[in-house]
């Protein structure tokens, strides 16, 4: 169990990760706000904080690809590549100043995504599906994806994605049976289309084809993949970043948009607070039940829970810092799927902020106390919880 050195002077963010067995960054899905866990990302390779482990659903898959299928020295520029390919279309040629020609650039841009598309993304069909006979390839859904199929073999090598340095998962819904499944390199060989049906969000996106099942986006059932990487290796300590692109609080509607905005927040917002306070109170459950073991003689032991102790004593400490993009008053419902390059460029350099914000809290970041193995820390709340 590790311990933190507290007669040590304030350590740098790489020696505060060298205590860690794993460094996890997980990104949670919403479309175009994604440029914000690029931004999330920059700052920790800023303070030379590199992930081991990364894991995303739907555009969070997309980023967590991105960066795990290239070198440390190329991630950034090929994350830069791919929000300049896809929010590269020019809305207006200057946007003055003041929310409401803001909120009609965005109206504008959303406009133009639903009705164009995005380039190196997805494309409308035509015909329309509903004038599809059932069966049609173009039957059961609104856009064509097999841009994004080039565009992500364009700027990932699936050699690096899948050479055992890092781990790398993604998440996504089989259609038929409805299981939440993760793809995951410690298990398969990561491809395009894995990434892709994690991002497969019906019915605007058609359901991806892996050996002889169909699947949509992972949003659809769960929409972080962080209860998957705390039911991983608990033997493991893990430093965690989870990236939330809606937030589960939020203030009363007050108009139509103001409803359609706040229903998509709650909608998609990943419960983080819900996930990482079910396994703080799992955890200090599974710490009486072994201190209660432990004062059982030993001659008294079943096997079952000889092996019991022998489990909980080597349970690693978590540390879970929680970063959640705050939308702008500006940004209507559409917000997700708003690709404008104005709009991907406020959202990057928020998430660069937030993450250095957070980053100068240093002592958030140490190895919880071993009466204490897990720890959550939210950006958005100047306290520690």
């Amino acid at each position: 169990m590790l311990e933190r050195n507290t007669k040590a002077a304030a350590p740098t963010i790489p020696e505060i990760a060298i205590q860690y067995d794993r460094v996890a960054l997980v990104f949670q899905g919403g479309g175009a706000l994604g440029a914000y866990q690029a931004g999330v990302y920059q700052a920790l390779a800023e303070a030379e904080c590199e992930p081991t482990w990364l894991s995303g659903v739907s555009i969070g898959a997309v980023n967590a690809a991105i960066i795990a299928g290239n070198e440390p020295s190329r991630r950034l520029q090929r994350l830069e590549q791919f929000w300049q390919i896809i929010s590269g279309r020019k809305i207006w040629a200057y946007t003055p100043e003041g929310d409401v020609f803001r909120d009609i650039r965005n109206r504008t841009s959303s406009w133009m995504t639903m009705t164009m598309g995005q380039p190196g993304f997805f494309k409308p069909r035509f015909p329309n599906p509903w004038l599809e006979l059932p069966g049609a390839e173009g039957a059961t859904s609104f856009y064509d994806s097999s841009e994004l199929k080039r565009t992500l073999e364009m700027l990932i090598d699936f050699d690096v994605l899948n050479d055992g340095k890092k781990r790398f998962s993604v998440g996504a819904v089989n259609v038929r049976t409805g299981n939440f499944v993760y793809f995951d390199t410690d298990n398969i060989r990561i491809g395009p289309e894995h990434i892709m049906a994690s991002g497969a969000l019906p019915p605007a996106l058609p359901a991806i084809r892996i050996e002889g099942e169909y699947y949509w986006d992972g949003g659809i059932v769960s929409n972080t993949p962080l209860q998957y990487l705390l039911d991983q290796e608990e033997d493991r300590s893990s430093l965690v970043f989870q990236v939330d692109l809606f937030s589960a609080r939020g203030v009363l509607p007050r108009s139509m948009p103001d409803v359609l905005s706040r229903h998509k927040d709650i909608m998609y917002s990943s419960r983080t607070r819900q996930n990482t306070d079910n396994f703080k109170r799992i955890h200090g459950l599974k710490m009486k039940l072994l201190g209660a073991l432990k004062r059982v003689p030993k001659d008294q032991l079943t096997p079952d829970e000889e092996e019991l102790i022998a489990d909980y004593s080597d349970a690693g400490v978590v540390n879970i810092v929680h970063l959640i993009y705050q939308h702008k008053n500006y940004e209507g419902h559409a917000k997700d799927y708003e690709f404008s390059g104005t709009s991907m460029r406020e959202h990057w350099d928020m998430g660069l902020e937030d993450t250095k914000r957070t980053l100068r809290h240093s002592e958030w970041l140490l190895p919880p106390l071993t009466d204490d193995a897990v720890a959550i820390h939210d950006l958005h709340r100047e306290d520690p919880v």
